[in-house]
């Protein structure tokens, strides 16, 4: 196991130094990884869209194959960066399809550990998308941190890691992510300050 979470890094960090051949050669070792972490994302959607697993494994693949830059101090990093081009491609889905149809068809998430009654399991997409630019202008680590929980379903400790930082920093970071969101999605008017 150990040594698979080395040959990620490895392989990361060589693709980053331009070894189009390592990168192919990550995509192979991490495809599984690839395919539970896709499913994750699209097991929040109240739809059946055109995306499956397998296209938004491919989607993603497509574009991380055009990075140029990006350091990946391990495994957990570089997961944490896949479900972010994940995520990204699935707004752009979202607001692809939204465009083509007013007011179309949303695409849904639940909030995690049903931390606060909320009335719905599932969520907009686009109205999670905009509660995070939100926290991001007030409190990158925290918009960081809930993007790695809700949208990459990853445990604390590797959320931890991904982000260089310690688990009690997420654990406390998370529980004002989590009601920060939940005040955003609830209520119409100003969310909360996540400062």
């Amino acid at each position: 196991m150990d040594e698979a979470k080395g040959e990620i890094t490895r392989l990361a960090a060589d693709w980053m130094a331009g070894d189009a051949e390592a990168f192919d050669d990550l995509i192979e070792l991490v495809y599984d990884d690839l395919r539970r972490i896709a499913h994750r994302h699209l097991e929040r959607r109240s739809s059946a869209g055109a995306l499956d697993t397998t296209s938004l494994v491919h989607e993603a693949y497509l574009k991380l194959a055009r990075v140029q830059k990006a350091a990946f101090k391990g495994r957990a990093e570089f997961f944490a960066f896949c479900s972010k081009a994940m995520r990204h491609i699935l707004i752009d889905y979202a607001r692809r399809h939204r465009a083509s149809k007013r007011g179309g068809e949303l695409i849904r998430v639940p909030l995690p550990e049903n931390t606060a009654a909320v009335e719905s399991d599932l969520i907009d997409l686009m109205a999670v998308e905009g509660a995070l630019e939100k926290m991001e202008a007030q409190n990158a680590r925290m918009a960081r941190i809930a993007e790695c929980r809700v949208f990459g379903g990853m445990s604390v400790p590797d959320t931890a890691a991904a982000l260089n930082t310690s688990v009690r920093t997420v654990e406390r970071e998370w529980a004002r992510a989590r009601a920060y969101l939940y005040h955003a999605l609830e209520s119409p008017g100003p969310e909360a300050d996540p400062t």
